[in-house]
């Protein structure tokens, strides 16, 4: 693996092909070409995004490429875009209006859009904008040696096509801004879930599950390199299956309960974590094997999105507001010390002020540990844009958002406050963000926790650190013993 100054920035009716191997022969025969010249990347959206940054890093590297923090010093830019929420999107283009001035100052540069923007607007960016010189989408990666060879030559470069087989499992990824400690393992690619609000099914493609062995070897070599925790990935991590090709025998067909046992096997001193998972499939297995082993983190990001049934099926999300309290209630009883997260959405189309109520009443209810939330951003090509009036007044989803996120600050210090007290096994990150004086980490709950730095333990190590007060965020504490 490599270490790489490259700078990310977070936000958070398809073709289909299986030609998602077309560049892998141009890449292993071409020569390192661009030895020398500079790559930036910058990276919007989930971590989905920054994972497949890392992935084009490895493949340009391949190419011969450096890679810089300074987009001015750059031959090619790359921005790996986010399609999820419209404000993505325009951040997205005010900063290629920045690049595309950069450009002009340095002729040769050449600007790339990848990933979820890429695909759903396509020729628009090459055509319309004239912003960028080449478009590639998420299942494209393989082909930038062509399609950086036709931008030199000043053609149109854009690939976009979607696959059912790519998985990128034989590349190894560079880890950018990597701490060295914790690392992103992908384990499936695409949603088969068709969330009326939601691009990905077509920005992504249709869901496909990586070979656990590859998943496996890559994370033994994580640990191997140092590195103290892995996230397994996934846009639905429970629904992860692996059938052996030609093999009938069910005991070699990998479930996501199975592949996280597997990688928590490989040692007791690699954290485990995985995101996401949705309601409608995460089971009681996934939930005993969490259980069963120390080394996988007591935490589930559960989306929500809404806390009444009407909306829920109008988001077709399959399940229902019962349906979702049943799988809290699972997680309270086998896995009490685990923390829940979620996404929440405001004035999703035809919500009234009742329905919104039920949304803080599930808040009450679960007593989220911390949430993602938004306001409802029509997406063009989606089921609701295509069904639904998006009939919410702003003023209204803004006044309701305010109330969701009031709830969740309730509800996220009340959670704080309980660990007061408590001991915790902390893995360090390093130093905390306001002091070299104080040492930062994550516990098992994805909590942050602070305490005095100490010249026996360094980023990477374990200790164990008594909680003494929170603020609204965060945990502060002394290690003990």
């Amino acid at each position: 693996m490599f270490e790489r100054p490259i700078n990310s920035k977070d936000s958070t009716g398809t073709e289909m092909h299986d030609e998602s191997r077309q560049g892998e022969a141009l890449l292993l025969e071409r020569p390192k070409q661009y030895t020398g010249r500079k790559l930036y990347i910058e990276s919007y959206g989930c971590a989905m995004n920054f994972a497949d940054s890392e992935i084009v890093a490895s493949l340009m590297l391949d190419m011969g490429f450096e890679t810089t923090d300074q987009y001015k010093q750059a031959d090619v830019i790359f921005i790996n875009t986010c399609s999820i929420r419209d404000n993505a999107e325009q951040r997205v283009r005010n900063r290629l209006r920045e690049f595309s001035a950069a450009k002009n100052k340095r002729p040769g540069m050449t600007i790339g859009v990848l990933g979820c923007m890429a695909e759903r607007l396509k020729s628009k960016f090459l055509e319309e904008e004239k912003l960028v010189d080449l478009v590639v989408g998420p299942d494209s990666y393989r082909d930038l040696p062509n399609l950086l060879s036709k931008a030199d030559e000043g053609m149109r470069a854009v690939n976009v096509l979607l696959s059912r087989e790519e998985t990128y499992a034989d590349i190894s990824p560079v880890r950018l801004n990597s701490n060295g400690i914790s690392a992103f393992v992908s384990i499936m690619r695409g949603c088969d879930n068709m969330c009326s609000f939601c691009v990905v099914p077509f920005t992504r493609g249709r869901e496909r599950s990586r070979d656990p062995q590859s998943i496996i070897q890559e994370s033994k070599e994580l640990f191997e390199q140092g590195y103290r925790e892995v996230t397994l990935l996934g846009q639905n991590v429970d629904s992860y299956k692996w059938n052996a090709e030609g093999d009938d025998h069910a005991e070699n067909n990998v479930n996501f309960a199975r592949l996280l046992e597997l990688v928590a096997l490989i040692n007791p001193q690699l954290r485990v974590r995985f995101s996401t998972s949705h309601p409608k499939d995460i089971t009681d297995e996934v939930l005993y094997i969490m259980k069963r082993y120390d080394n996988i983190c007591n935490h589930i990001h559960l989306p929500v999105q809404s806390g009444n049934s009407r909306v829920l099926e109008l988001m077709n999300r399959t399940y229902t507001r019962e349906w979702y309290i049943e799988r809290v209630d699972s997680i309270r009883r086998i896995l009490p010390d685990c923390a829940i997260s979620t996404d929440v959405i405001s004035g999703f189309c035809t919500e009234t002020d009742e329905e919104h109520q039920d949304t803080l009443s599930m808040m009450d209810y679960v007593q989220y540990d911390f949430a993602y939330m938004y306001t409802y951003s029509e997406r063009p090509g989606t089921l609701a844009a295509k069904r639904f009036e998006d009939d919410v007044p702003e003023e209204v989803k803004t006044r309701r958002f305010n109330e969701i996120l009031a709830k969740q600050q309730e509800c996220s210090f009340n959670r704080l406050q309980q660990h007061i007290g408590k001991t915790h096994r902390v893995l360090i990150d390093g130093f905390s963000k306001k002091s070299d004086k104080d040492f930062s980490g994550k516990s098992e709950q994805n909590i942050t926790i602070v305490f005095p730095a100490s010249e026996k333990y360094q980023a990477g190590d374990y200790v164990n650190v008594k909680v003494e007060r929170c603020t609204p965020a965060t945990l502060i504490g002394q290690i003990v013993n």
